[in-house]
């Protein structure tokens, strides 16, 4: 469905909790409570048939019932109460869905079953999914906390889209301590319907988003997630990090979203064809975070390497030369300048050897 209902989805006035609750460490419960603190300058109708307030706020028995209209809906009940649910979210011309509910194609048979007939109803119904089995998403320029997430990352121009919703807390929590700002933090969970390609397309004609990071464990259609990337890769840059590499990790990923993860040679010629940059460990993807976060895109591939010993500057450079590229050459004028306040033994050269007894200042100083 491409494009279809994900602005209003994304960018809700009116937000229905389904199993809004106040019951302790309650899915319902969190959400509400995020929805609520966080902020949200929009409307928000709990749905509960058991209360009659939720978090101070009226509460209706069912989505037929609240007023309208209703833009996006988040779903805290068991799977198998989804099917009614998306039928009266149709009835209602509700946007889009966000199943947080756990137990479709990863428990096996019975759940694919359940999967199947939420996506029938959710097509006659024209209604968008992201889920299930996802933690939510979270847009927090809009004050739009719509996940089970404890805490709201600052604002930003970063999106970052995952299947795994541990991952989402591990990079939210990284992110508060390093100050880095999202636009979208996104969870998706078994992609039912709203995908990456999706979600590309989505972001790559958003205003408020510089580039975006993926945690990717299977793409469902490659055809797809090529195009989206391909248009999008040559205006802001994408990052994935591809779990699944090896048979252990692919069946371990099949247990997680119930889809296989396939053959990694292909996965990285799809990303290089895609002009999407593949990193290795979650701690270069949290690298990349940070960088794409506090700096503007390089406008080339000119870079330059301070050092205050010649060992590690070799290193640097080597490092460099794994990407196929090596140290700018230095111009007269930037040599001129660099030998007015650098010692007469500087390196005269790059990597830029201030010596090792450089300051602080010295270091400030050559930068």
């Amino acid at each position: 469905m491409g494009l279809f209902n994900l602005d209003r989805m994304l960018n809700p006035k009116t937000v229905a909790v389904v199993g809004g609750s106040e019951r302790p460490n309650s899915v319902g419960a969190a959400v509400m409570k995020n929805l609520v603190e966080g902020g949200f300058p929009g409307v928000v109708y709990p749905i509960n048939p058991r209360r009659s307030t939720v978090w101070g706020l009226k509460a209706y028995p069912s989505l037929k019932e609240a007023p309208k209209p209703i833009d996006m809906a988040v779903v805290a009940t068991p799977i198998n109460t989804v099917p009614k649910i998306i039928q009266e979210c149709g009835a209602t011309n509700v946007a889009g869905v966000v199943i947080l509910s756990a137990g479709g194609r990863e428990i096996g048979q019975e759940g694919r079953r359940l999967e199947e007939e939420i996506a029938c109803e959710a097509a006659a119904a024209k209604v968008r999914i992201i889920g299930p089995n996802c933690l939510g998403f979270i847009c927090p320029g809009a004050k739009l906390n719509a996940s089970f997430a404890a805490q709201m990352p600052k604002a930003g121009r970063v999106a970052f889209i995952s299947q795994s919703g541990a991952l989402c807390t591990a990079i939210l929590d990284l992110s508060l301590q390093e100050g880095i700002g999202f636009s979208h933090f996104v969870s998706v969970g078994s992609m039912l319907d709203v995908d990456f390609a999706d979600l590309i397309d989505y972001l790559g004609n958003e205003f408020r988003v510089s580039s975006i990071l993926l945690y990717v464990e299977s793409i469902s259609n490659l055809r797809k997630f090529m195009s989206a990337a391909r248009a999008v890769s040559r205006i802001k840059p994408i990052v994935v990090l591809k779990s699944g590499k090896s048979p252990a990790g692919a069946r371990a990923a099949a247990s997680h979203t119930g889809a296989m993860a396939g053959e990694d040679a292909l996965y990285d010629a799809a990303f290089r064809r895609a002009g999407v940059l593949r990193v290795r460990t979650i701690g270069e993807l949290f690298d990349c975070a940070e960088l794409l976060a506090k700096q503007p895109r390089p406008e080339g591939p000119r870079l330059a390497i301070i050092t205050n010993a010649g060992g590690p500057g070799v290193m640097a450079a080597d490092a460099l030369a794994e990407y196929g590229l090596a140290p700018a050459p230095l111009g007269e004028k930037t040599l001129a300048a660099l030998d007015a306040v650098l010692p007469p033994c500087w390196s005269r050269n790059n990597p830029v050897d201030i010596l090792g007894d450089a300051s602080p200042e010295r270091y400030s100083t050559a930068l």
